[in-house]
């Protein structure tokens, strides 16, 4: 390939300053003759060769050592996923699951993996009922640290699947490096050790994860290694013998041992109800190969996940929604008065028709058509916010201005804000956007002894109280409605931008909100995931971060938008999502993108680096 770079260059000089933060060490480098130190984070990258982009620099250190010895966008991410299970293990692990959203170059098509978790085939549909009081049990900390809330992990499946469709490396080969960096251990930074005291109760009640999390009663300390040998143990096991060492076999014994039977601390005030796996459920997982959603955006192809995710419908309804309108040519205020309305009304759709599309008949093409979109954008008015919760519309292919609503659904969101998001691209042209979750930080909170990972809750993503009309009820073997949004955008047939994060349902909002800065807002890629953000989930306040509140709700505030500051049960930092992205920029260079703050910061990379160098 001949490398262009003037080109390129004067790209990067049209990045904001602000964006362009440098951190001064390569990833994985230590002070010069001091103690080690966590491995510092660039997040933004310029370069050519391929790109990773993650919340961890480890995680992408090894993601591009795989693109540098060849390997391609698959190979890339399979190995950035499993060095995050080992660097971000509250948060994503072969204990989960996920979606992944990958662009072929050869033949220009989006293909989708669907590796969400499923229930159990014994799940009741009481189960998150307390038989004692006759209530849904409290859910947090007490349902979210449960055998109960555990579903059939997709994530190992997810990978194998992947490598053997689209990758040129085995299961073993991929694994390898994530194998080594448990072994030898990472440098622990403050959001790991913030995360664990986070948790710190909830690890405590249960005897392995308080045994490998919590040496000696604390959270490993900052600029300690921390190494997780169990876990690299159960890496090298799944490369030699391949998913039957998951997914049956000993490990799946003890899978179904934990959850059935958790090891609880003497003395813990904590319930640790046990769950409902079994080894027959984890023989059963399937994966599932699904086609993507598409909507054209601004003359933009946007793909994302088909349910059981709502983040492709919801991101595509939205904006369609917007498409009707002009939002280059809007005052910042009314710009996002429109993205916080046109989210209101995909969120009410959301929670009315999107659930596993095998127990529920999703209207997915409606609720990602033209029509429906634009009957939907006439109820917003720019004077004035609508009350929430909005009224669900009537995806039913007739559509009219201004269609009233059916009925408002007041049904609690309680989807964790954990999870993260990677995005991979390779020489070749090559995309992987892959979100990847065990639910809450720290998941159910059970270890599986001796193996070195957490189980997820991603149960709880189910309503917790059964309705046979709501398609997102319990009910065996099904998959829980998820937010997750991993979005490949495409030009004229090519890769624009790959992008997605964590957040629960904020995924959505931050995903869309991203996607507003830089086509319609006209922000760079860095800029566009640096500002703050707000997330209106059809709910009667706005979750947002304070430098949202404080630079916008004197203009928003008279429309009627009620800003109140971000935050959930585990932790104190009100901040929104930790978004990760790719850029394709001309003559083959790649604008690598993540977080400058939130969540500690992320780490962008490409292979051959012109910035920063």
């Amino acid at each position: 390939m001949r490398i262009r770079r003037p080109a390129l260059l004067t790209v990067t000089a049209t990045l904001s300053a602000g964006a362009l933060v440098v951190a001064g060490l390569s990833p994985g480098a230590a002070a010069v003759g001091g103690p080690p130190q966590p491995a510092p984070k660039n997040p933004t990258a310029i370069g050519f060769g391929g790109a990773v982009s993650s919340v961890d620099p480890d995680a992408t250190a090894v993601g591009l050592s795989v693109l540098r010895k060849g390997g391609n966008a698959v190979d890339a991410a399979v190995a950035t996923a499993a060095a995050l299970g080992v660097t971000e293990p509250y948060s994503a692990g072969i204990g989960g699951g996920g979606y992944f959203v990958y662009y072929d170059a050869k033949t220009r098509k989006v293909h989708t993996l669907d590796g969400r978790e499923t229930a159990p085939a014994a799940m009741p549909s009481n189960a998150f009922i307390n038989p004692a009081t006759g209530q849904p049990y409290k859910f947090f900390p007490d349902l979210v640290t449960s055998g109960v809330s555990v579903g059939v992990p997709g994530t190992p499946a997810t990978w194998d699947s992947a490598l053997r469709r689209w990758g040129t490396l085995s299961l073993g080969r991929a694994l390898a490096p994530a194998a080594k960096l448990a072994q030898d251990g990472f440098v622990v930074d403050q959001t790991f050790r913030n995360q664990t005291l986070d948790n710190k109760a909830r690890f405590a009640a249960v005897v392995p994860t308080a045994q490998l999390f919590l040496p000696n009663g604390d959270a490993p300390v900052v600029g300690s290694t921390f190494r997780n040998k169990d876990l690299a143990k159960t890496y090298r096991l799944l490369g030699a013998k391949g998913l039957s060492a998951f997914y049956s076999g000993p490990l799946a014994q003890e899978m179904q041992n934990v959850v059935q039977n958790p090891p609880k601390t003497p003395g813990t005030t904590l319930p640790v109800m046990p769950g409902h796996l079994t080894t027959a459920d984890l023989a059963a997982y399937k994966l599932l190969k699904q086609e993507p959603t598409k909507m054209s955006y601004r003359g933009l192809d946007v793909y994302g996940m088909a349910p059981s995710s709502s983040g492709g419908t919801t991101v595509g309804e939205a904006l369609n929604i917007l498409a009707t309108k002009n939002l280059g040519k809007m005052t910042q205020t009314q710009a996002l008065h429109h993205y916080l309305e046109a989210s209101a009304l995909a969120f009410a759709d959301r929670a009315a028709y999107v659930g596993d599309p095998a127990f529920s008949n999703v209207p997915t093409k409606e609720l990602l058509s033209k029509g429906f979109g634009a009957e939907r954008a006439c109820l917003i008015d720019p004077a004035k916010a609508a009350t929430k919760p909005v009224k669900a519309g009537s995806p039913d292919g007739s559509y009219t201005p201004c269609a009233a609503g059916t009925i408002a659904d007041k049904r609690p969101d309680v989807e964790g804000l954990s999870t993260t998001h990677l995005t991979t691209a390779d020489r070749w042209g090559n995309v992987v956007a892959y979100t990847l979750t065990i639910e809450q930080t720290g998941g159910s909170g059970i270890t599986v002894p001796g193996r070195g990972f957490l189980l997820n809750n991603e149960l709880t993503d189910f309503t917790a109280v059964y309705d046979p009309a709501d398609p997102n009820r319990i009910q065996p073997l099904k998959r829980p409605r998820s937010s997750m949004s991993p979005t490949i955008v495409l030009k004229d047939g090519k890769p624009y931008l790959a992008l997605g994060s964590p957040g629960g349902s904020t995924i959505i909002t931050t995903v869309l909100q991203t996607l507003v800065n830089r086509v319609d807002l006209g922000m760079t890629l860095p800029d566009a995931l640096a500002a703050p953000r707000a997330s209106q989930r059809n709910t009667a306040n706005v979750t947002a971060e304070p430098d949202f509140i404080k630079q916008y709700d004197a203009g928003l505030k008279p429309l009627g938008h009620n800003l109140v500051l971000a935050g959930d049960a585990l932790t104190s930092a009100a901040e929104i999502g930790a978004a990760t992205a790719i850029e394709f920029l001309p003559h083959g260079g790649f604008l690598a993108a993540a977080e400058p703050k939130r969540r500690g910061g992320g780490a962008a990379g490409t292979v051959w680096q012109l910035w920063p160098n």
